[in-house]
């Protein structure tokens, strides 16, 4: 099948890569010719593990394709993927504008019948914007005479179909290539059914064991990925609440974690204390979430918890730092292990080491930090976050290994759950620090660690 997807962000990226590898052809468009050069090249402009091997070997086998010409992708694909970013606005809503120059895009220049699927997380009643948006396009260019528009009030040559994905950052090709679900929404009528075919067949090689096609209207299908994004945001709030108040009442907040988690109606996934979530889409959903319920003139009171307790979970460590130290940090130096908001990632976006690192240097501390991944994506991250505080830079430093950011530090902070971590010497970390004082913000070690002469802080430990 000829698939386009417009955007090669990182869903968009994933998605083409992964059709391409179950041998599909598909061509994406991007306004960005950076990324489309180095993409052409086997470049990913992302870190996901395998995502590098299979875009080099759907390149090389001329299934997968990059162009910045606009209507050359519209013309290749008899599905069209809408893949763009949806950044949040100054209200908290997603910002549908790249979502509708797409649209527009598309009824600009399709020719024939498409399917136009919405993969970028957007509200709730986009893929009716959408789809108004492609026909506005379509009866202008019948207007002015364009044969190959067709009638877009006698006949629309096209289906709308609302496809959220549901992929997790570090293992989104697995993800993508063992889905739990693929939610598709249709509409009603000859064109939705056909459509709903259509999506059936270009799914196929990912549904075989069991049919985890989800169909459902179009709605539906967007109002289900912010609510499945809202509830594991939902989770992570609720266990850091439980995990402050472990430490208050003196109890292992992992003894609860696996008691509750034996519970089959409950479960483990999502229950893990530590600096609260981060990323592209937790946050920027659960706030959209809010801003469609403020919309309808309702609220959401437990999501405004969620999010505020996950802006104060962000400084949990920092209280502990400074409730050890004082508030001047002046002369302190703090090693930090972890910068990306989660492992097997590079991304920056909300990630809590931003606000960690920012309040430490804002208090005088200096900071030697490593992460065996994102540190290129948190010097800008963190440069652009104090850009009208440049001075605060000067303390900040990077370490090529874990080891070197701990020599000679105060302290080490652990803010990502990098595997490697783990399995680091605890002896030679022991006689590299200054004094052998750790803040955990990921529970990283076990309380145990305090045997082998460690003063040992993590979250409701």
């Amino acid at each position: 099948m000829n698939i386009t997807v417009l955007g090669t962000g990182y869903v968009g990226l994933v998605t083409a890569t992964c059709l391409a590898e179950a041998g599909h052809r598909l061509l994406c468009f991007d306004v960005d010719r950076s990324k489309i050069e180095r993409l052409a090249q086997g470049e990913p402009c992302i870190h996901e593990k395998g995502l590098p091997e299979m875009l080099a070997r759907n390149l090389a086998a001329g299934r997968l394709r990059f162009t910045q010409d606009e209507a050359e992708a519209v013309h290749h694909g008899d599905v069209v993927f809408i893949a763009v970013g949806t950044p949040p606005d100054a209200t908290g809503a997603a910002d549908l504008q790249y979502v509708l120059a797409a649209a527009q895009a598309i009824g600009q220049h399709m020719r024939s019948w498409k399917v136009v699927v919405q993969k970028s997380t957007v509200p709730v009643g986009t893929a009716q914007r959408v789809r108004a948006a492609v026909l506005g396009q379509l009866e202008a260019r019948r207007e002015k005479g364009d044969a190959a528009a067709g009638s877009a009030l006698d006949h629309v040559p096209f289906a709308m179909v609302a496809n959220p994905e549901f992929l997790k950052e570090g293992t989104a090709v697995d993800d993508f290539m063992r889905p739990d679900r693929i939610v598709v929404g249709v509409e009603e009528g000859p064109a939705g059914e056909r459509a709903l075919a259509t999506l059936r067949e270009l799914y196929a090689p990912f549904n075989r064991q069991r049919d985890r096609l989800l169909a459902m209207d179009l709605r539906a299908a967007e109002f289900t990925k912010y609510a499945a994004n809202a509830m594991l945001a939902t989770r992570i709030s609720f266990m850091n609440e439980l995990a402050n108040l472990a430490e208050r009442v003196g109890v292992d907040i992992e003894q609860v974690r696996r008691g509750i988690g034996a519970d089959p109606r409950i479960g483990h996934a999502f229950l893990y204390p530590g600096l609260g979530y981060g990323g592209s889409c937790f946050p920027k959903d659960v706030r959209a979430l809010l801003r469609t319920a403020a919309d309808h003139g309702q609220r959401l009171r437990i999501l405004e918890a969620v999010g505020d307790v996950n802006e104060a979970q962000k400084q949990i460590l920092v209280a502990k730092v400074l409730q050890r130290f004082g508030p001047d940090l002046t002369g302190r130096t703090f090693a930090v292990w972890g910068l990306s908001f989660k492992p097997n990632t590079d991304d920056m976006r909300e990630a809590p080491s931003r606000c960690v690192i920012g309040a430490l240097l804002a208090r005088g501390g200096r900071v030697v930090a490593y992460d065996p991944v994102a540190t290129e994506q948190a010097r800008r991250a963190l440069a652009e976050d104090m850009a009208d505080r440049p001075e605060l830079l000067a303390q900040l430093h990077f370490a090529d290994d874990p080891m070197q950011a701990a020599s000679g530090a105060d302290a080490l902070l652990v803010l990502t759950e990098w595997r490697v971590f783990r399995s680091l010497s605890l002896s030679a970390l022991k006689a590299t620090l200054r004094q052998p004082l750790i803040f955990d913000g990921r529970n990283l070690y076990e309380p145990s660690i305090r045997s082998e002469g460690f003063d040992y802080l993590a979250i409701g430990r």
